[in-house]
């Protein structure tokens, strides 16, 4: 991963009842539990807005009609046919970090932990006990790290073309349940429980792992309250940056784990906030906000229009995209704040906000929270005309998620996995 990449460690049943829209929505949610639904009846492969496919499942990770050759072309609406689609055993909480396109292979989060062919979407290697649930799939110097299910302190690494441990960190066993949740080039960081002496755990720690040895760097107790989950963290030079369930936002020095200033926030949605240069830019509400890492001065604020509330940015080279609940979409300079356009296409067509971005191909990216009126939608990265909306049509309730190896926009919704042509 690279330096100033995110991942978040989630609390399922809460970020899950977050992105859902209604009661009846909510019901849904509890009656299918922490897991999720299971929607493995079929595969299809012309799955864009106002399209069908056909050719029926022969069991997960088998390949859908085309044979995973693509099935070319456009639906009605512009949207272009998944390459293949495949049913996945994900487990996602709508955490961008559930999903990741690396060394020539696409894995979701789930347990078997599955990694998949890009090009074709056949099986290239299984990890029975796959990811805690909640927990990232961290990239960061070829290696893919993953919280160990066995809760015995320590934190694994695998090569992720094979699925092979490369690497193994030991926080000890008087810590439960370590989650890796950012990784530099030196140094793997971690989250884990303080056992006491009859089993049960009150407050946590974040550690440091060296990432050649897997020996502890450093390690510091968070405040007593503080939660393991919930936690969005990000690493850019010689600063650890992390939210919380607590509405704090938190600076810590990668080398010694000091704490160089923290904040309180009025509301992160969900915790998610964008680094850039020497600045971490923070949504809170009506507002977004920019403090220099350094010192936690506030350098610039951005407003959205009245009743509307800022959803999650996303940074992408020198340029932040962030959409608002009214449905707008802001390019802006992540430097200053200033807007480079503001685009109502969304509002216009009556299409749902998106909350994470990725660039390939010349286009820009937006996934969604929820799925009527959303999906994957396609914009001019220079406008922010929408140019069209691929949506499976299966009504999952899960939060739409992205990856992209620069040739594929791979997109997970549930546990459908879709290969859309870059």
């Amino acid at each position: 991963m690279a330096q100033g990449t995110t991942s978040t460690t989630g609390r399922t049943s809460r970020r899950r009842l977050l992105r859902l829209t209604g009661g009846a929505l909510a019901l849904g949610a509890l009656a299918v539990g922490a897991t999720g639904c299971r929607n493995d009846a079929q595969d299809t492969t012309g799955g864009g807005t106002g399209s069908g496919g056909t050719g029926k499942d022969k069991g997960k990770g088998t390949d859908s009609g085309t044979g995973g050759k693509g099935s070319g072309g456009t639906d009605a609406a512009g949207a272009p046919k998944p390459l293949w689609t495949k049913s996945v055993s994900a487990e996602t909480y709508g955490n961008n970090d559930e999903l990741v396109a690396v060394a020539g292979v696409v894995i979701a989060s789930g347990a078997p932990l599955d990694a998949l062919d890009g090009k074709t979407g056949r099986p290239r290697w299984t990890l029975k006990n796959g990811a805690t649930p909640g927990a990232p799939l961290l990239i960061g110097d070829d290696t893919l790290y993953l919280a160990s299910s066995a809760y015995d302190g320590t934190v694994s690494g695998h090569d992720p073309a094979t699925g092979k441990e490369t690497w193994r960190g030991r926080l000890g066993k008087e810590y439960r349940q370590p989650r890796p949740v950012a990784v530099d080039d030196k140094q793997v960081y971690v989250i884990a429980e303080i056992l006491e002496a009859d089993g049960s755990s009150h407050t946590n720690v974040i550690a440091a792992l060296d990432s050649g040895t897997g020996r502890v760097a450093w390690k510091e107790q968070r405040d007593l309250g503080t939660e393991q989950t919930g936690v969005h963290t990000a690493v850019r030079d010689r600063f650890l940056v992390y939210t919380d369930l607590k509405k704090n936002l938190t600076v810590r020095d990668t080398a010694t784990g000091r704490q160089v200033w923290t904040h309180k926030t009025t509301s992160t949605n969900y915790g998610v906030f964008a680094l850039h240069g020497d600045l971490v830019i923070v949504p809170q509400g009506r507002v977004l906000q920019a403090f220099a890492l350094a010192d936690g001065a506030e350098k610039w604020s951005l407003k959205t229009d009245e009743f509307a509330t800022f959803k999650e940015p996303t940074v992408l080279g020198d340029t932040l995209y962030i959409a608002d609940s009214n449905r707008t979409l802001r390019s802006v300079d992540p430097r200053t704040g200033k807007e480079n356009w503001r685009s109502e296409d969304l509002s216009e067509k009556g299409a749902q906000p998106p909350r994470q971005f990725l660039e390939a191909g010349g286009t820009l990216y937006g996934a969604t929270d929820l799925d009527e009126g959303g999906g994957i939608h396609a914009f001019d990265p220079k406008t922010g005309t929408l140019r069209w909306t691929f949506n499976d049509k299966s009504g999952d309730f899960h939060a739409w998620l992205m990856a992209t190896d620069g040739t594929h926009v791979f997109a997970l919704h549930g546990t459908k996995l879709h290969a859309l042509p870059a």
